[in-house]
């Protein structure tokens, strides 16, 4: 009893979850397909044909009938079982694939591959198994309507073979666009190996057998078998049933038109919503792909092309990082090659005091964070002035402007930037805690080191200097000097903000420095009374 009711849950539970797959209507697709098919058969024998010529299936004996129509069931449950055992493989991926907690897919790589290339073969199989089914139940109903249309038994015959042909067809364009969902899973990691689908050009040639050579060719039927005299009526009967038959084929040519045109549109209207994405700076734009055609191609090509360029935009976005967004640039656009050429610079050096204790009393996060803000400070001062932060150097930072992008007025901009930088850095740093030195002259800019491994920087007698005045700066009040030259060749409006002061000479520098000050600057909030705690620090 409980083996029963556990067997039950399970088809229950498998029913539930079939239901809301596209299977169901895969399986009225079929169907429906079938019935298209028979319709038109009929059809073509009952009215396609002059009145004297018709055949009314009513005229056959009981007998026949029953056997056709027993014929016709077994035949589509037959098919039905066929289709189910090639699909069991996919069932159980999907089942796998739907289990949250259930077992990776991957763990089965065989069965995976297997139920992915059934899932995108579906439509070619159920069209064999269409054409399968219809030959054997043509020949049936050949030998069941001999006793009515033996007269008339190679019109019966080709209409059966242009029904199975239109089933065939229909029943492949229908499965494809159902099975969508199905394929776009099954296409998620990329087509199976050996796997060809039917391009654009098959599918308008499908389309062209359906909606133009199927009723063509009952036409041309029509009007040999009365010319070859295998008709009853005469010729001119023939008016009405070719005009019946011409009204179809504009009805079926409009419908296959139709379906064909959607399967060529909906993935090139979905490229061109993507392309306006990726327009808009979206790289997460993503198509989904629906087989395995050229216009699946097109997809995956789509996805693999925006992958590259957001990867190529997070490592130009991680390069500017590192180098700077001017270097990185025109690394970019021009190339990098080793070596520099010779450009007048200002060059503004900032460091911190006391680095070394600050990392022997406080704890490592602190010291990240006290860091990560003094960069964050310079960066933004240096940036609003048109300079670029070369390097980061441990607790200092050289800042350069005139170089890699030229600059109008470096000399101005990078005195600026000393002014408000200091009294950027005073709520963060407080009053003793940094020095500043801006410098100006030539200097070589370009990428220095090995091929395998370089970087751009500028070297130079300014760096030097800027690096000697950042140290001399430490011990001003102020904590900001510039050399003489470097206010001398700044704007008016600039340099009446600084006084020319003392000459001295620079550690490591064979000529004299004339100092400069900034005249005006912001004074140091008083820092409250430390704990003995802090005091200790």
């Amino acid at each position: 009893m409980s083996t029963t009711r556990t067997l039950g849950g399970r088809i229950s539970r498998f029913v539930r979850w079939v239901v809301r797959t596209p299977w169901p209507v895969f399986t009225l697709s079929m169907l429906q397909a079938d019935i298209i098919g028979s319709l038109f058969v009929f059809g073509f024998l009952r009215f396609g044909l002059p009145e004297e010529d018709r055949i009314n299936l009513q005229d056959l004996p009981h007998t026949n009938l029953i056997i056709f129509a027993l014929t016709l069931l077994c035949l589509f449950c037959i098919g039905f079982t066929v289709s189910t055992s090639l699909l069991m493989p996919v069932f159980r991926w999907q089942r796998r694939e739907a289990r949250l907690t259930g077992p990776d897919p991957d763990t089965y790589p065989e069965a995976t591959e297997l139920a992915r290339s059934r899932a995108l073969r579906m439509p070619f199989y159920r069209s064999l198994i269409s054409i399968g089914y219809w030959t054997v139940g043509g020949v049936v109903f050949v030998v069941i309507s001999w006793p009515v249309a033996k007269d008339v038994m190679p019109v019966v015959v080709t209409a059966t073979a242009l029904g199975a042909a239109a089933t065939a067809i229909i029943g492949y364009l229908q499965s494809e666009r159902v099975l969508r969902p199905v394929a776009v899973a099954a296409l998620r990691g990329g087509a199976p190996e050996n796997l060809r689908a039917p391009g654009v050009i098959l599918r308008q040639l499908l389309t062209w057998l359906l909606s133009t050579g199927v009723p063509l060719v009952a036409i041309v039927v029509s009007v040999l078998a009365g010319k070859a005299s295998l008709l009853n009526a005469s010729p001119d009967k023939l008016f009405t049933p070719i005009l019946l038959m011409a009204l179809a084929a504009l009805i079926i040519g409009l419908s296959g038109t139709v379906l064909v045109s959607m399967s060529i549109a909906d993935p090139l209207r979905q490229l061109r919503w993507a392309l306006g994405e990726v327009q808009r700076g979206n790289y997460n734009a993503h198509m989904q792909i629906y087989d395995a055609s050229e216009l699946g191609l097109l997809q995956a090509g789509f996805n693999d092309m925006v992958r590259d360029l957001a990867e190529r935009q997070r490592l130009r976005d991680l390069f500017g990082r590192y180098v700077g967004e001017d270097v990185a640039r025109r690394a970019l656009e021009r190339g990098t090659e080793l070596g520099g050429q010779e450009r007048d610079v200002a060059v503004l050096f900032v460091d911190l005091v006391g680095s070394t204790q600050l990392a022997a009393t406080r704890p490592p996060s602190e010291v990240v964070n006290l860091l990560n803000e003094f960069f964050r400070v310079v960066v933004e001062a240096v940036g609003r002035h048109g300079g670029f932060v070369n390097k980061f150097q441990g607790d200092a930072a050289l800042a350069i402007f005139g170089a890699p992008i030229e600059h109008p007025d470096a000399s101005s901009a990078a005195l600026a930037a000393a002014r408000e930088l200091h009294d950027g850095l005073l709520p963060v740093l407080g009053s003793e805690e940094f020095g500043i030195g801006v410098s100006t002259g030539r200097a070589i800019a370009g990428h220095i080191g090995a091929r395998a491994r370089f970087e751009y920087t500028v070297i130079g007698d300014p760096v030097n200097e800027a690096a000697r005045l950042t140290e001399l700066a430490k011990l001003e009040d102020g904590h900001v000097l510039a050399s003489a030259v470097t206010v001398s060749g700044a704007v008016d409006a600039e340099a009446l903000c600084w006084e020319v002061g003392e000459i001295v000479e620079l550690r490591g520098r064979a000529v004299s420095t004339q100092l400069a000050r900034p005249l005006k600057l912001a004074v140091a909030e008083p820092v409250p009374a430390a704990t003995d705690g802090a005091a200790a620090d």
